[in-house]
C-alpha cells in the first residue's frame, strides 16, 4: 500500500506553521467531521456525480474491462500508431498512465518489441502541434491505414475535440474511403449527444463514458482504460489498486483513512494557516505527469466562488507540480525563503524497476563520495535532504511513498486523490463536481466562432476587449 507520512505538517515539527496534533486527535472536531463525512459519502456513493466511486467494483468493473479488452483484441496487430483526441479529463489521465507505466522511449521502440502501438495524446488545438502529429501518422509505414484514432468526448460538442475529430475524419475518409470508420474508436455518452449520433450514423466502434462520471474523475473508466490497455498496461491491477485504496478510505477513523487525513491536512492548513498553494513533487520522472492530472482534479473540483448555500466564499487552492530533483535547482529556493504559503507534497519511490550504479575508479576526491552508489540511493537521499531543508525553514510538507511504480500502486494513487477531493469538497462546503466558471469561456468561444445562438457572447467579448488598449510594441 501507499503510505502517507504527515509528520512535517504538525506544529511539533514546523512550529506555528503546522497544525496542533490535538486538532486531529480522537474526539476532536476534525475527527468527528471525518466520521460524519465518511458516513455521508458511504450513503451517496454510486449516485449522482459520485458514480466514479463504483468504477473499480462490480458490476461496472467487469462491464468496462470486458468491453475494453474485446476492442483491444479486435485492434491487436492492426495499428502501429494510436492518437487520442481529447482535452482536460479526457486526456490528462491517459497521458499520466502512459508516462507512469510505460518507458519514456515507448514511441521509439521497434513495433515488434513494444507490445502496443505508439501513443500520441493530442490535448490541444495548437495547429503546428496537431499538424506535426498528423504528418508523422501519414508518413509512417502504412500511413493512416495503420493509425487508430481514439476520440474521447461525452457530448461531442467540446470545441477542441470536435475540431480535431472533423480534421481526422476528413483525412481518413479521403485516404481510406468508406472503410475509414474502422480506424476510429469513440468513447462517448452511451445513449445521447452529438457524438453518439455521429457514431451511430458513421458506424464507429464505441465505449461508454458512464453516467455520473465527470471528466476529471474518469481515468478509471474506458476514458483512460482503453488507451492504457492498447499499450499493454495491466488495467486489472490498476482497478484492484483503486479498489483496495477505496476500502482503506472508507474508514471513519481519521487516523486510519489516508484520503480523509490528506484532505483534512490540506484544507485546514489552507484555511487556517494561509497555505493556499499545494505543491506535488514526485521524486520519479515516471510519476511527474500524474501531478498534471492532480492539478486539474484539485483546481477544478475545489475552486468555487460560492458554497452550497450560495454564499460567496472564493474557495480553493492552487495546485503546483514540481519534479525532484530537477526543481530543487529551480523552485526550492522560493519554497524555503519565499512566502510561507505552501504545503509541499513529496513523492518517494522505495524500489525502482531499474537502477544504475555509479562506477568507481575516476579518482577525483571531490566527487568520490558518489562512487559505487546507485542512482536510486542518490535520488532518495536528495528527497530526504529536501524534506530536511523544508523542515528547517518551517515549511509544511508530507510524503507519499510508493513501494514501487506499477499499475496496482498507480491505481491506489489515483483513487487516493479522488477520494481526498470528495472529502475536501465536503470540508469546504462546496460542490466538488461542477465547474461553472469553465462554461463562460466555452460560450464565448462559441460566439467568436460564429455558433448560432451565441451571438450575445460575441457582442460581450467585443465590448469587454475592445476600445483603447494599452500595448507596447508595433
Amino acid at each position: 500500500m501507499l503510505t502517507l507520512d504527515f509528520t512535517n505538517c504538525l506544529a511539533t515539527h514546523v512550529g506555528s506553521h503546522g497544525l496542533d496534533p490535538a486538532l486531529l486527535a480522537p474526539g476532536s472536531e476534525a475527527h468527528e467531521a471525518v466520521a460524519a463525512h465518511t458516513k455521508r459519502l458511504a450513503g451517496s456513493r454510486g449516485t449522482g456525480w459520485e458514480r466514479w466511486r463504483e468504477l473499480p467494483f462490480e458490476p461496472m468493473r467487469s462491464q468496462h474491462v470486458g468491453a475494453v479488452k474485446k476492442i483491444v483484441e479486435q485492434c491487436r496487430g492492426r495499428f502501429d500508431t494510436m492518437v487520442v483526441l481529447g482535452i482536460g479529463g479526457s486526456a490528462l489521465g491517459n497521458i499520466a498512465l502512459q508516462s507512469a507505466l510505460n518507458p519514456p522511449t515507448w514511441n521509439l521502440i521497434e513495433s515488434g518489441k513494444r507490445g502496443g502501438p505508439r501513443l500520441f495524446v493530442v490535448d490541444n488545438v495548437d495547429p503546428a502541434y496537431f499538424a506535426s502529429v498528423l504528418d508523422f501518422c501519414q508518413a509512417a509505414p502504412g500511413g493512416l491505414s495503420k493509425t487508430l484514432f481514439n476520440v474521447v468526448s461525452k457530448s461531442g460538442e467540446t470545441a477542441e475535440t470536435a475540431a480535431q475529430f472533423m480534421v481526422i475524419r476528413d483525412l481518413l475518409s479521403k485516404a481510406l474511403g468508406k472503410d475509414y470508420a474502422k480506424n476510429i474508436v469513440a468513447v462517448t455518452d452511451p445513449a445521447k449527444g452529438t457524438m453518439r449520433q455521429i457514431c451511430e450514423r458513421e458506424g464507429f466502434t464505441t465505449l461508454p463514458v458512464p453516467d455520473g462520471v465527470g471528466g476529471r474523475f474518469s481515468v478509471l473508466s474506458p476514458v483512460g482504460l482503453f488507451s492504457a490497455a492498447m499499450c499493454g498496461i495491466d488495467i486489472d491491477a490498476l482497478l484492484t489498486g483503486a479498489a483496495d485504496m477505496d476500502k482503506a478510505c472508507s474508514n471513519p477513523d481519521l487516523h486510519q483513512n489516508p484520503a480523509a487525513m490528506l484532505a483534512t491536512l490540506l484544507v485546514e492548513l489552507g484555511t487556517s494557516k494561509g497555505k493556499t498553494n499545494h505543491v506535488l513533487m514526485p521524486y520519479s520522472n515516471a510519476l511527474y505527469l500524474l501531478a498534471d492530472w492532480y492539478r486539474q482534479l484539485w483546481a477544478e473540483s475545489l475552486g468555487k466562488e460560492h458554497d452550497l448555500q450560495g454564499n460567496r466564499v472564493n474557495a480553493g487552492f492552487t495546485p503546483i507540480k514540481a519534479l525532484g530533483t530537477t526543481d530543487q535547482h529551480s523552485q526550492v529556493q522560493l519554497y524555503r525563503e519565499g512566502p510561507n504559503d505552501k504545503v509541499i507534497g513529496l513523492i518517494e519511490v522505495e524500489s525502482f524497476e531499474r537502477d544504475v550504479t555509479i562506477p568507481t575508479g575516476l579518482g577525483v576526491e571531490a566527487i568520490g563520495y558518489l562512487e559505487g552508489r546507485s542512482m536510486s540511493f542518490l535520488l532518495n537521499a536528495e528527497k530526504r535532504a529536501t524534506e530536511y531543508a523544508l523542515l528547517e525553514s518551517q515549511r509544511p510538507n508530507f510524503t507519499l511513498k510508493f513501494p514501487k511504480v506499477d499499475a496496482y500502486h498507480v491505481g491506489q494513487f489515483i483513487n487516493l486523490w479522488q477520494i481526498a477531493t470528495a472529502y475536501a469538497g465536503l470540508l469546504l462546503n462546496v460542490d466538488a463536481y461542477d465547474q461553472p466558471a469553465v462554461e463562460l469561456g466555452k460560450q464565448a468561444t462559441f460566439g467568436l466562432m460564429g455558433r448560432k445562438g451565441y451571438e450575445k457572447h460575441l457582442t460581450s467579448v467585443d465590448r469587454a476587449l475592445g476600445g483603447d488598449r494599452h500595448v507596447i510594441g508595433p
